[in-house]
């Protein structure tokens, strides 16, 4: 049967300060995740979601998928040395594939949403990488969304981000942060698949969140 699908894809870097609070975090919002999207039938009919983690390679924990018909999310594990190039490489090759299957299955499938998750600096040569990924010419050409923390800073999050940027100011604690984070992307997902806007514009328009308890909002014609 086609359908409409919006591809969603959550990457997480899983350096060294990821650990503690903040990958246990993360970890713990993503049964909610699950349980938000996959018990909504509205957003699942639309929605398929990935979850990329980037350490000294990009690892697909969770293929592109339907969340309903996921039984358990995977969890995070925090390891240090990210090669940014290899995992921006990793990640257009994974969205490149995902967009030809869905296509070959009859789907029309709307521009794909990154929320790209930082708590460090790149440590390699990945802006060449990073081109190729959000090269215009290059069609599934994602929205990015970046999110920074810990040693993150605002400049690298602009860098990265296409759409919206948000760093962490300091009025939350790492976890609690990173819960409203989680609820962001739920609620940016419901809304895409949802909303009349989205519908009007035929579901091809991400709903950004306007701002995120804990971070500060980096605009668009900043980013």
């Amino acid at each position: 049967m086609s359908q409409q699908v919006l591809p969603f894809y959550l990457v997480c870097d899983e350096s060294g300060s990821m650990s503690g609070a903040p990958v246990d975090a993360i970890n713990q919002s993503l049964p909610e995740l699950h349980y938000e999207i996959g018990s909504n039938p509205v957003v699942t009919d639309k929605t398929r979601f990935c979850l990329i983690g980037f350490s000294s390679k990009a690892e697909i924990l969770l293929p592109l998928s339907d969340l309903s018909t996921v039984t358990q999310m995977p969890m995070l594990k925090a390891s240090g040395g990210t090669n940014y190039s290899q995992a921006f490489d990793k990640l257009r090759e994974t969205i490149n594939n995902d967009v030809n299957a869905l296509k070959s299955q009859g789907h029309q499938v709307y521009r794909p949403a990154v929320f790209f998750l930082s708590d460090g600096l790149p440590n390699d040569d990945w802006h060449q990488s990073y081109q190729a990924l959000v090269d215009p010419v290059w069609r599934p050409h994602p929205n990015i969304l970046a999110f920074g923390f810990g040693q993150a800073d605002t400049q690298t999050i602009q860098q990265v981000a296409t759409t919206k940027a948000f760093i962490a100011n300091g009025t939350l604690g790492p976890a609690a942060a990173l819960r409203e984070f989680a609820k962001s992307l739920i609620r940016s997902i419901v809304n895409s698949g949802t909303s009349s806007a989205a519908e009007q514009a035929g579901g091809a328009t991400l709903v950004m969140p306007d701002n995120v308890p804990g971070f500060t909002t980096i605009e668009a014609d900043q980013v």
